[in-house]
């Protein structure tokens, strides 16, 4: 599997968090079969480091319940504050070397990684990267940048097209920029950060998120950000639509649990799927079955939901009006 000029031996990539943060998380997803691992994000902000004293996670039942700490289940949800790695660059830059040499050597590429603060300190350590990793993923749609001022979400397309124009001089290997997923257009966000030199899009950052605890608080005790199965089909959305309308490799993230989820992304037209919370719950074991699941998919299969859908005026009337199962048992005759 080619994606915007990195080759991967499956579409199943981890994504950049806490489990690749060290040298041990990271090769323990290689181990695993990960078709690439993200590591964890850094960038110039001290602030962005100090965070990572202050994270905090809360897995979410289904019906709402919060897990204690330290337990979560396959299906919840995730609400959580996060930080950058707490590491000073060369450090981390020897930490990346190793990972990545260990990457090669089974045929797993390990991808640097950047959350946006200032454009052109990205660029410095983009280069810094770009000088042990075989590619480099920017993210400019991290939720905590609505929150955190150590960190930025862009969601305006002149504000991507200027951040990615400015990396892009300054990085020589493949970049892929990671969105957001709440803005008014994603795909002029996806258009601006190809056209500015994105050598793929990267389609969705989870959602801002808020949860009352129900006895005079929150959750956390914070806003914080969020994702979940539930988050799955507005992921798709966008990747579909990017696809349909754009000539960009496109990476899906945010929804992806199960074989099924992220064949779902790539019908919907993604190269490769990054998963992150299904780890979490199922630790990097987990991977295999993801990668035994998407086994003998061909490059027809990329986008092939696509085909058959329409826009809403292009649509027949159906046979049935099918809005008459779901409300005939609350109709009485004579009302």
């Amino acid at each position: 599997m080619e994606v915007g000029g990195l080759v991967t031996a499956n579409p199943v990539w981890v994504g950049s968090s806490e489990l690749t943060m060290t040298l041990e998380g990271i090769t323990a997803c290689v181990d695993a079969g990960a078709g690439a691992v993200v590591a964890k994000s850094v960038n110039e902000s001290a602030a962005a480091r100090e965070q990572l004293a202050i994270a905090d996670y809360a897995f979410v039942s289904a019906a709402g319940e919060v897990r204690p700490p330290g337990v979560a289940r396959a299906g919840d949800g995730l609400l959580n504050r996060s930080g950058l790695a707490a590491v000073e660059l060369d450090d981390w830059l020897a930490m990346l070397a190793a990972a990545v040499a260990y990457g090669t050597s089974r045929g797993c590429p390990v991808v640097g990684s950047i959350t946006l603060g200032d454009p052109a300190a990205a660029a410095r350590i983009g280069r810094a990267l770009a000088s042990v990793v075989p590619a480099v993923e920017l993210n400019i749609g991290a939720p905590h940048g609505r929150e955190a001022r150590a960190v930025r979400q862009l969601t305006e397309a002149d504000g991507v097209a200027d951040a990615v124009r400015t990396v892009r001089a300054a990085v020589g290997v493949p970049l892929f920029v990671k969105l957001p997923g709440q803005a008014s257009d994603v795909v002029a966000l996806a258009r601006a950060a190809r056209s500015a030199g994105a050598d793929a899009v990267g389609l969705v950052g989870r959602y801002p998120g808020f949860l009352p605890d129900l006895d005079g608080g929150a959750v956390l005790g914070s806003w914080g950000a969020w994702s979940s199965p539930g988050c799955l089909p507005m992921s798709l959305y966008w990747v579909g639509k990017a696809f349909q309308r754009l000539d960009v490799p496109l990476i899906g993230t945010n929804g992806a649990r199960t074989p099924a989820d992220v064949l779902r992304f790539l019908a919907a037209g993604a190269r490769a799927v990054e998963v992150v919370t299904a780890l979490w719950t199922g630790g990097p074991a987990v991977l295999r079955e993801l990668v035994d699941g998407v086994s003998g998919v061909t490059e027809d299969f990329i986008g092939r939901a696509l085909a058959g859908t329409r826009e809403y005026a292009d649509v027949a009337p159906l046979p049935a009006l099918a809005w008459l199962p779901y409300t005939a048992r609350w109709r009485s005759s004579g009302r």
